[in-house]
């Protein structure tokens, strides 16, 4: 490791670039780059810049001819509020400020409004977790007593009732078996109530979906201990007016996922069903399933939260697709009959939650490699497509952009012996201004997704511009576990978390520093949840990362087992393996603290119930016992992953002088210090 650079050493630097004609991201560069030491780069990005792009949507739907979504405020304490775009072009923000829509069904939410025929809104409010009712021009009313959590709901075609995912936490519901249970009912719209149960049994449901003339009921279910990406299944009910009949299951069992049932006009049911090996769209129809379009891609994605929308029927034989392959979505309109696929020709990468706006016009969420995620329409003959609106819209230049080129790599070999490869994309560091020293190569942050069932995609990122901005090379690793490339490549996490995971990471460090890409000893690992599990694992069962950053990540399994929620509360049997006290010590980082020596910083919120804040404290003191460098900050009143404006600057600037400090270098700017216990570190 080389020293650190002087305090205040580069301030000159600044000043002088400062005094460029080039004051501002959007312009163009106009003089030569002046070199400065990698991470001290001035940069045109700010921590504060990430917090306004922060503002995201999420729950796309389309009702009475418009667009509605979800979008985060990170100004206003993280709240969500409900958004439309009025016909004239107009958008609009129907949620009162009192009231933040999301609810927390799975912990993770998703669908957590329907928007009714008459205008009117139902909506799950945070604080309580009610159903509320919003009609216009008025204040929400209350439809559901506390008690229960309730998503993914849906209009019965009589329009007097809501079919909805409810969970119940009501304590004598709590003292049946300790857990919570997750049921469909049925809530009527003008009486409300906590609603009639029609589905009970599993351990856990989702996509209640009602045939176009109400009288089937579809839905997914499934049991521990399996994740729905590992096994779940698909159900069909007749549906009247005391409940369901019974249930035919149509698709699924104990090595098939299905997810997203959608009703044709026709009575047909689709589905998406990875029994090929690929998440593909299937029809059930007279009693008997079959692939409309066989390929060796996926057309869905892990059910992480409810009422995600990979494809969209037309009513006319006709569906509009995602298909993805090697963490890059494409969009096509395809033939339901022939199972012809014509691709549109979009300059997006990243595609969600496809609605329709009428017959021949889809509405999605798009993102792409040099623009944030936008919300567009598209003509579905021509490919024709207009941005509706942007959330999170940036000035910076494509002169300051890192474009990711997708790296393919080799890792640890399989069980058997066979040779594998893992993927990721490589950033580049990107900056007009500056460059490194002569012979010297950048810093290298490893980036590691969470899930761990989930993927990285090379859509626009301000968080990782602003590292490639100031110095710094990134690899975004899709490790063996993560989704676009066929359930093999998923599965191979099974059984395996905290050994495929962290051989990948240090597969992609090999391979870029033998390519000369990256300083060998200037590596950082970071990740959050999932992703701060395998940088903790990193950490302590290799010698490859000088540094880490934790975001509220896992560092003892069997304790995560006791203390997580339901939906997670048997993931580690799939990750790890059936509970065994010496495998579970085994792969937790915070037994392994004679091979911890690295610097470490840590980042939590307190009132995370997803990775309890216990997780974190008790890696951080076990390390500031033993004498390693650590940091730690722990955001009060925020859950999994930071939605307050305030918080996601300090974490991004404290981490940033955190490896200042450790790398040797000052950051550019005014940052505010970050306490470092046990630095400087006395010699090894």
């Amino acid at each position: 490791m080389l020293g650190p650079v002087p305090r205040g050493t580069h301030k000159r630097w600044t000043g002088w670039l400062a005094s460029l004609p080039l004051l501002s991201a959007g312009m163009a560069a106009v003089a030569e780059p002046v070199t400065l030491p990698y991470g001290a780069w001035p940069s045109a990005i700010a921590a504060a810049d990430l917090a306004g792009a922060a503002v995201a949507m999420a729950d796309l739907q389309v009702a009475n001819g418009q667009p509605w979504w979800r979008e985060s405020r990170p100004e206003e304490r993280g709240r969500q509020v409900l958004v439309t775009r009025d016909p004239d072009g107009t958008r609009r923000i129907v949620t009162p400020g009192d009231f933040d829509v999301r609810t927390r069904v799975h912990e993770y939410g998703g669908a957590s409004y329907l928007v009714l025929p008459d205008g009117s809104v139902v909506f799950s409010h945070y604080r309580d977790q009610r159903l509320y009712r919003q009609r216009p021009g008025r204040a929400p009313e209350p439809l559901t007593p506390a008690g229960y959590r309730y998503a993914d709901c849906t209009l019965h075609p009589a329009g007097d009732r809501l079919v909805c995912v409810r969970e119940d936490h009501t304590e004598a519901t709590r003292r049946e078996n300790g857990e919570e249970r997750n049921e469909i009912v049925a809530v009527p719209l003008d009486a409300g109530g906590p609603g009639t149960v029609l589905v009970t049994g599993s351990d856990f449901v989702a996509y209640p979906r009602l045939s176009p003339d109400g009288r089937r009921l579809a839905w997914v279910q499934w049991n521990h201990p399996n994740m729905p990406w590992d096994s779940s299944t698909l159900h069909v009910a007749e549906l009247g007016a005391s409940g369901i009949g019974k249930p035919v299951q149509v698709a699924g069992g104990p090595a098939e996922s299905v997810i997203e049932p959608a009703w044709d006009r026709d009575g047909s049911l689709y589905f998406i069903s990875d029994r090929s090996g690929w998440w593909n769209l299937y029809r059930w129809r007279d009693g008997e399933v079959r692939a409309v379009s066989p390929m060796a891609r996926e057309s869905g994605g892990p059910l992480w939260t409810h009422g995600a929308s990979s494809y969209a029927l037309t009513g006319d034989g006709r569906a509009v697709v995602r298909h993805s392959q090697d963490a890059v979505d494409r969009l096509g309109v395809l033939d339901l009959g022939s199972g012809t696929l014509r691709d549109l020709d979009l300059p997006f990468t990243s595609v969600t939650d496809i609605r329709l706006l009428d017959r021949d016009t889809a509405v999605l969420l798009a993102g792409s490699a040099l623009r944030p995620p936008v919300l567009l329409a598209i003509d579905l003959s021509s490919g024709a497509h207009r941005v509706l609106h942007e959330p999170a819209p940036t000035d910076l230049a494509a002169e300051w952009i890192s474009v990711p080129e997708a790296i393919e790599f080799p890792t640890a070999a399989g069980p058997g012996g066979e040779p594998r490869t893992a993927h990721a994309w490589f950033y580049p560091p990107r900056n007009p201004q500056a460059r490194g020293p002569k012979g010297e190569r950048p810093p290298l942050l490893v980036f590691v997704h969470g899930g761990p069932t989930a993927v990285a995609r090379a859509s626009f990122s301000l968080q990782r511009q602003y590292w490639t901005s100031r110095g710094f090379a990134i690899v975004d690793v899709n490790y063996g576990g993560s989704t676009t490339y066929g359930r093999d490549y998923r599965r191979r996490l099974n059984g395996q978390w905290g050994v495929v995971d962290v051989q990948d990471c240090v597969a992609a460090v090999d391979y870029l520093v033998g390519q000369g890409r990256v300083h060998a000893d200037r590596v950082a690992i970071r990740g959050g949840s999932a992703g701060g599990f395998t940088t903790l694992a990193a950490l302590a069962f290799t010698d490859r990362f000088k540094a880490g950053a934790n975001y509220f990540g896992i560092s003892d399994i069997a304790a995560l087992a006791a203390d997580s929620h339901k939906f997670e509360r048997m993931y580690d049997v799939s990750l790890v393996g059936p509970p065994d006290p010496a495998l579970y010590r085994a792969r937790s980082p915070i037994h392994h603290l004679d091979r911890f020596s690295e610097p470490l910083v840590t980042f939590q919120g307190s009132e995370d119930k997803v990775v309890p804040p216990n997780q974190s404290r008790m890696i951080v003191e076990a390390l500031r016992r033993k004498g390693v460098p650590v940091a730690y900050l722990e955001f009060e009143g925020e859950a999994h992953g930071f939605r307050r404006a305030e918080n996601i600057v300090r974490a991004q600037e404290a981490e940033l002088y955190f490896y200042g400090a450790i790398f040797g270098f000052e950051p550019d700017g005014d940052i505010e210090p970050l306490p470092i216990d046990n630095w400087p570190m006395s010699a090894r």
